[in-house]
């Protein structure tokens, strides 16, 4: 069953409405009727149990009457950023981070990026992000909505990452392997960076190693910038997360 996303919500117990497109499937594609409970999530890490008192293609209105605490959140916080590519692929990137568990997705600008940055168009895409985002948690059953952040310079991002406990940077050149990591206590914030489809240039590593970043390969083969970002996410989950 999916879970369906109400925000803000204060007290329980308490009532809430779901409608748009929600609603609609709920009672067309579910078929769900009065009486019937579904799962909810505030997007926030809290999950509810809600109990259906009406049912329309456009309106559901719901008691909710339980809260707990979310059991398929990620025990670690990965933040990825990843170079930007061309719209299709960025979406799909985000459908998928979003099933692997990811806090935070930070898109960036770097030397071999090839969409050229251009503020509303941007900030539209960052919309289209976050709706896919969405329905990805409800098809994942997941609580926490990932936050996605406006596309930042690949040095604003460096210079913004000194509260991370781990930080790598993946690069097709680097020589350590991902199976050298070991779980510990002091690696639960974790920044990882996935360049573009050129991958990133020697200059970038060196300053992001300045910053205190580790270089490590995804292997011998070369991985397109997709596959590598969602590659990394769920290679790091396994060794350091719930995988």
């Amino acid at each position: 069953m999916q879970k369906f996303i109400i925000q803000n919500i204060d007290t329980i117990p308490s009532k809430a409405n779901i409608q748009g497109q929600d609603a609609k499937h709920i009672s067309k594609v579910l078929r769900l009727n009065k009486g019937d409970r579904i799962e909810i999530t505030n997007g926030e890490g809290k999950d509810f149990t809600a109990i259906i008192t009406f049912v329309s293609p456009v309106n559901i209105e719901l008691d909710i009457i339980d809260e707990y605490d979310s059991l398929t959140e990620s025990p670690i916080d990965i933040t990825l950023g990843s170079g930007m590519l061309k719209d299709k692929k960025m979406d799909l990137v985000i459908k998928h981070l979003t099933q692997l568990g990811i806090q935070k997705w930070i898109p960036f600008f770097c030397e071999r990026s090839i969409p050229t940055p251009d503020i509303k168009r941007m900030e539209n895409r960052k919309k289209r992000w976050e709706i896919i985002a969405r329905e990805s948690l409800k098809q994942c059953q997941r609580s926490r909505l990932p936050q996605i952040s406006k596309p930042l310079t690949f040095e604003k991002l460096i210079n913004q990452s000194a509260s991370y406990d781990l930080k790598i940077a993946f690069w097709k050149k680097a020589t350590q392997r991902l199976n050298t990591l070991e779980k510990a206590a002091s690696n639960k914030k974790i920044l990882l960076l996935i360049g573009p489809e050129g991958g990133f240039s020697k200059n970038e590593i060196k300053s992001a190693e300045e910053k205190g970043f580790r270089s490590y390969s995804l292997g011998p083969r070369i991985l397109r910038a997709e596959t590598a970002s969602i590659s990394s996410c769920a290679l790091v989950q396994h060794i350091l997360g719930d995988i």
